[in-house]
């Protein structure tokens, strides 16, 4: 049974940073796509990141720069570090993967979801 488990949100100021960790079971994270997504509040889940097998990444424009996806497979965890934190970045952030190779930022291209850790910040 695949398991995807968040952590990592908080609160921080405008400029701040966070990692979110995502870690894993039930699933191998360096042999198929992973993702991070986020929702705001009355918003559409969108794509932030999402990595592939083996290892090209995709990265949305609204946060491109500011982000990078990235695996351990020593630990099974998959983390997004954002930095240059802006206040339309608050969100509920959730972690999913899927059977398949490719990256893709589209929520439906994914079957398997964590529960999410909120990412707030503060202008």
């Amino acid at each position: 049974q695949v398991r995807l488990v968040e952590s990592g949100g908080g609160s921080v100021q405008a400029g701040g940073s966070l990692r979110l960790s995502c870690a894993a079971s039930g699933y191998t994270v360096s042999s198929y796509r992973m993702g991070w997504f986020r929702q705001a509040p009355g918003k559409e889940r969108e794509g932030v990141a999402a990595v592939g097998s083996p290892g090209y990444t995709s990265v949305a424009d609204s946060v491109k720069g500011r982000v990078t996806i990235s695996e351990d497979s020593a630990k099974n965890t998959l983390y997004l570090q954002m930095n240059n934190l802006k206040p339309e970045d608050t969100a509920m952030y959730y972690c999913a993967a899927d059977r398949t190779t490719i990256a893709a930022l589209n929520p439906r291209s994914y079957n398997y979801w964590g529960q999410g850790t909120q990412v707030t910040v503060s202008s």
